[in-house]
């Protein structure tokens, strides 16, 4: 997953459909002098520019939660004064007064956003929170009076319209037609009474989404099952160290803490004995944002729906799916669910397979159960080990995250010829003792690309889950700058001088979000626009990426056992490729769940609409299998809900996937195989280089000299192939 993060110009704000997950407010001051402006930069570190080696570095060090409020209000001054002056230019509009300036523009905010984007997601308080909730409509106020300045939308328009009777060249002209797409797509050619009822529509979705948020966060924190030494039952050492460790920091000591998210619940779930338990995790994990409390985020997801269909409506849009979708590689909802539809059947029957083999083993041991949500990850462990002979927690000991890390920095100089160099303790910021930093290099010539922040483990204040994001973006139009990338985990903190243990799908999302970062550092762009991307694409790159987990020059010299340190044996190899179809009725149907629901909640009429009996009923007439849930559950839904990011684009996993194993497929038939390197060269020249600079469908023909196809998705799923 892609981080969302806050835009300090139009630029970006608009082709993001304005992102609105936090926000801040705007007052006019008089206009200042140089001087004061480098006063208040002084004044505020957060505004300040970035010094160091390595092009400089962010100050997390220094950052405070209260220097948040004034420096985003100092930010959006300036920037604010940067777009008036492009906009009041009298010169004739051109690409280089009127689209360079704009991708100039917002640079103090930009940093301030940086810090922001780390006290929201990896070490959020109370404290910010009330910050947050306050700057949301603010920023949402900013964000208007940037996508609805008409002076500067004509400008736009101007050079775009000029670049169709006279092209410019292929980066700039694809800059040119994105900005004024963003225009265009969020109400610039509306009239004056509709614009202001655009921008208060997202005004108030803006507070929507930070409390929606906030309210995930809370009963993650909120609920925390303690257990007790005889309630171990089927738990690892090691698991059970680290649940140990996590009732200790919560001053539980003694004691045994499966905390709210997913790398704490999904273990317990798998081998836990006590099915009361089970069910308790389940449940507290399953009813985030549902509990019927001032936490429940059922009316905020009603209001946002109602909100987002008026808003497009605005622009002559029938749904929110329609108008999102235009710029996607889908096109639109029929398209997406046309691919969704195709694969549903095949995983519900999947599901059906696995509920009876599962119920075997339950019979078989006497269990006197029928299978609930909360037993099909502990009895399809069972299953594993009876068809495949394959324990999942023996599979845990060859997958130490360290050498995983490794692993990722050898595919990364094999196929992109980047080196990793750990970067001294202290010589770079960091805002947590957790965070570690590399340096990238190119091997060959040894030059610079950029650093890696890695930020591994769950803790307090920290939002559940897995991504990516940057600090700093590639780009040379302005002086070349260097990439700050970083990956974000929430894997369980071991005790002390412990090897971290994680399972195989762990182990598959931390290449996952490893291929975003190598995304980052891959890109050749002018332009910070060209940075960008659309969120059916921007997966394939990390989901691409997952495949070289399980290649023989990986296993063979980085899956060694954390005390021994002999490699993995062959026939434990043998076991996993065995079983790599194993469960996918249940990893494709959860997931394909959360899609479908996304993108039939906005296609459906929202006026009096009841969230929990929409989800009910709509999972229903899909025949979802009782014996699971949607991955994400609607009232915890934050791709959707907490921001604009994947809504309605929640499919686009699935898109992705369809392209990463029509890749893979060309990997597999070179002769190097998944390090051919002529197949590696096409990937990065043509797959990842380019970012947004190139029509994605455009560049997935260049690199496999057609458009993908679906039987490849289905074969490695291990679903029937359609015919052709």
């Amino acid at each position: 997953m892609i981080n969302s993060q806050l835009s300090t110009t139009f630029k970006t704000v608009a082709l993001s459909a304005i992102v609105l997950m936090t926000s801040c407010n705007q007052k006019k001051e008089p206009v200042e002098t140089e001087t004061t402006k480098e006063t208040e930069e002084t004044a505020n570190v957060l505004l300040k520019e970035w010094t160091g080696p390595y092009g400089g570095t962010p100050a997390f060090d220094k950052m405070t939660v209260a220097d948040i409020k004034p420096a985003l209000e100092k930010g959006m001054e300036l920037n604010l004064k940067e777009i008036d002056e492009i906009a009041n230019n009298t010169e004739a509009p051109t690409f280089e007064n009127t689209i360079i300036p704009l991708e100039k523009s917002g640079a103090e905010l930009s940093r301030v956003f940086t810090y922001y984007g780390i006290l929201s997601g990896n070490m959020s308080s109370p404290e910010f929170r009330e910050v947050q909730k306050e700057m949301a409509p603010k920023l949402s106020e900013f964000n208007s009076k940037i996508s609805q300045n008409e002076k500067l939308f004509q400008r736009v328009k101007a050079v775009y319209d000029n670049s169709l009777k006279t092209p410019l060249e292929a980066d700039q002209q694809r800059v040119v037609q994105l900005t004024y797409e963003g225009f265009a797509m969020n109400g610039a050619e509306l009239d004056e009474e509709k614009k202001k009822r655009y921008a208060a529509i997202n005004k108030e979705l803006s507070g929507i989404y930070t409390n929606f948020s906030n309210n995930i966060l809370a009963d993650e924190e909120g609920y925390v099952t303690y257990l007790t030494k005889d309630q171990l039952s089927g738990l690892s050492e090691p698991l059970i160290n680290a649940y140990a460790k996590a009732a200790t920091d919560r001053g539980q000591e003694g004691k045994y803490a499966v905390t709210n998210t997913r790398s704490s619940m999904d273990p317990f779930l798998t081998y836990s004995d006590e099915r009361d338990l089970r069910e308790k995790v389940w449940k507290n994990y399953y009813s985030r944002g549902d509990n019927g409390d001032d936490k429940d985020n059922n009316e905020n997801i009603a209001k946002i729906l109602k909100l987002r269909k008026e808003r497009v409506a605005l622009l002559g849009y029938d749904n929110y799916a329609d108008w999102r979708l235009q710029n996607r590689m889908a096109k639109n909802p029929e398209n997406a669910m046309k691919l969704m539809n195709a694969v549903w059947p095949a995983a519900i029957a999947r599901v059906k397979e696995e509920v009876a083999d599962m119920q075997a083993v339950a019979n078989a041991n006497k269990d006197n159960i029928t299978i609930e949500p909360w037993d099909y990850r502990y009895y399809a462990e069972k299953v594993r080990k009876k068809k495949y002979d394959l324990d999942s927690d023996e599979v845990k000991q060859y997958l130490q995250l360290d050498k995983l890390r490794e692993a990722m920095f050898f595919v990364a100089g094999e196929l992109f010829n980047f080196k990793f160099t750990p970067v001294e303790e202290g010589k770079v910021p960091v805002f947590h003792e957790d965070v570690k930093v590399w340096e990238v290099n190119d091997k060959t010539s040894g030059e610079h690309i950029g650093l890696w922040y890695l930020d591994p483990f769950a803790r307090t204040g920290k939002r559940s889950g897995a991504w990516a994001n940057t600090y700093r973006s590639h780009t040379t139009f302005d002086g070349k700058k260097t990439v700050l990338g970083s990956n974000n985990s929430n894997f369980v903190k071991p005790a002390p001088g412990e090897a971290v243990l994680v399972s195989w799908d762990d182990a598959t999302t931390f290449f996952h979000e490893f291929g975003h970062a190598l995304h980052f550092f891959s890109s050749e762009v002018r332009y910070p626009t060209l940075n960008g991307g659309v969120r059916d694409y921007t997966e394939f790159q990390s989901q691409l990426l997952e495949r070289w987990l399980s290649t023989d020059k990986v296993i063979d010299n980085y899956l060694v056992h954390y005390k021994t340190g002999e490699p993995m044996p062959k026939a434990l190899v043998e076991k996993i490729k065995k079983a790599a179809t194993f469960n996918q009725g249940f990893a494709t149907t959860e997931y394909l769940a959360s899609a479908l629901m996304d993108m039939k909640f906005h296609l459906a009429d929202p006026s009096n609409i009841d969230v929990d009996a929409f989800e009910k009923e709509t999972l229903t007439s899909l025949n979802m299998p009782k014996e699971l849930v949607m991955r994400h559950r609607t009232p915890h839904f934050g791709h959707v809900f907490s921001g604009e990011g994947y809504a309605t684009a929640y499919y686009g996993y699935m898109w992705a996937d369809v392209l990463t194993s029509d890749a893979a497929e060309a990997f597999a038939e070179a002769p190097g195989g998944f390090y051919d390197k002529e197949v590696a060269a096409k990937l990065v020249k043509y797959l990842f280089a380019p970012r947004n600079a190139m029509d994605p469908a455009e560049a997935y023909q260049k690199f496999r000299g057609r458009d993908a196809k679906i039987e490849a998705l289905m074969k490695d799923r291990g679903f029937p192939v359609p015919k052709s």
